[in-house]
């Protein structure tokens, strides 16, 4: 990609860049690798600026890795609550448990035994190795894919994996092997505040001069976009129970499962957390929901109940476009159902829950509201 010549200098002015403008970001004031490690994986498909809060709760009650993996798995899960992907929360515990268990509460430096880590990969482990350990591994990500493939006028869909082996190999050429912590998040940085996907500011690059799709003008145009997957539409019927201490029924996420995660099945929806009674609907929203509480809640009362249509809820997961109905349900006492807990409708955020189900809760007590005004 770059002469020899001409490699030293592009390594000069990118590393200088950094030292000098580098954001003050948490987890860039320590080598420690743990605390490395769990920023990387709060930065998987997160905003700096989101993970940022997240973060520093999380180290506040997990400071260590026994900590973390001595808690238990509701605790770890309602913290990283409302930061979405949560199965990167399970594997960070289990992770934990290795460290502990294996590697005698010391992260391991061996690239080997950190990509066996249970939700780490090539990128993730390069990067704690390069950062925590000085180790000499170039990362890969979506921001250093970016800077790559405009400093190369690379055409064609980055994620063949041909071709994103190709970038991984150009990657390892540029790394500056005297400071390969400070070099990958040179590249990072840079792809994330100057050679962003959208209108890159390069006349503020501290390497444009080397940069291929700036010369031929197709900067901008670079990456090519993929193709991207068809939206799959889901309508999705909530019951919201509230009784006259203004609590509500949350179920748990089933502990097994051998449903296949079809686009609607719902455990795989409400991220396998603890939600309101739900199921996937295509005709009568209503009537759907009555005859699954029915069947769920076989022997209860049912006759009096009002569903009480509480708006729209608008979600999306993955390629999931999801319209959720969620219906008031007012009644003198909560239905009791094994492994169920009764929580403040206000205050659903004591257990572990999801981004969708705390959007279901908020029209629940909009709804509710509006109906108080009613009377």
């Amino acid at each position: 990609m770059l002469e020899r010549s001409k490699l030293a200098k592009f390594r000069k002015q990118l590393l200088g860049w950094f030292r000098q403008f580098q954001r003050d970001l948490p987890w860039r004031r320590t080598k420690d690798p743990y605390r490395t490690w769990l920023s990387e994986i709060m930065l998987q498909q997160t905003r700096v600026a989101a993970a940022i809060p997240y973060y520093e709760r999380f180290l506040q009650r997990f400071p260590d890795v026994h900590t973390l993996a001595a808690a238990p798995e509701e605790e770890v899960l309602r913290l990283w609550s409302g930061l979405g992907y949560y199965s990167r929360a399970r594997n960070s515990q289990k992770a934990a448990q290795l460290i502990v268990a294996k590697h005698g509460g010391e992260f391991p430096s061996r690239l080997e035994a950190v990509i066996a880590l249970p939700g780490i990969g090539n990128y993730t482990a390069a990067a704690i190795l390069s950062i925590a350990f000085g180790e000499k591994h170039a990362v890969l990500d979506g921001n250093v894919a970016r800077v790559l493939a405009r400093l190369g006028a690379i055409r064609g869909d980055l994620r063949e994996s041909w071709r994103w082996q190709e970038l991984q190999e150009s990657a390892d050429r540029l790394l500056d092997t005297e400071s390969p912590g400070d070099w990958n998040q040179a590249m990072m940085e840079l792809g994330a505040t100057l050679c962003t996907p959208k209108s890159p500011q390069c006349l503020l690059c501290p390497v444009a001069q080397f940069c291929e799709g700036r010369k031929l003008g197709i900067a901008e145009s670079l990456p090519e976009k993929r193709k991207k997957q068809a939206t799959v539409e889901v309508t999705l019927a909530t019951a919201v129970f509230r009784d006259g201490k203004k609590q509500t029924l949350l179920l748990p996420a089933p502990k097994n499962t051998n449903e296949k995660a079809a686009a609607d099945h719902v455990p795989t929806l409400v991220s396998k957390m603890w939600h309101f009674p739900t199921l996937s609907v295509n005709g009568e929203s209503a009537q759907n929901l009555i005859a699954f509480l029915r069947k769920m809640m076989p022997g209860v009362q049912s006759r009096k109940w009002k569903l009480v249509p509480a708006g729209k809820v608008r979600h999306s997961v993955t390629y999931r476009a999801i319209t959720l109905l969620p219906f008031l349900i007012e009644v003198k006492n909560l239905p009791r159902l094994r492994g169920s807990r009764h929580v403040p409708l206000a205050d659903i955020s004591s257990l572990p829950v999801s981004n969708l189900t705390r959007k279901v809760a908020r029209a629940a007590l909009a709804a509710a509201v509006s109906i108080l005004d009613q009377r």
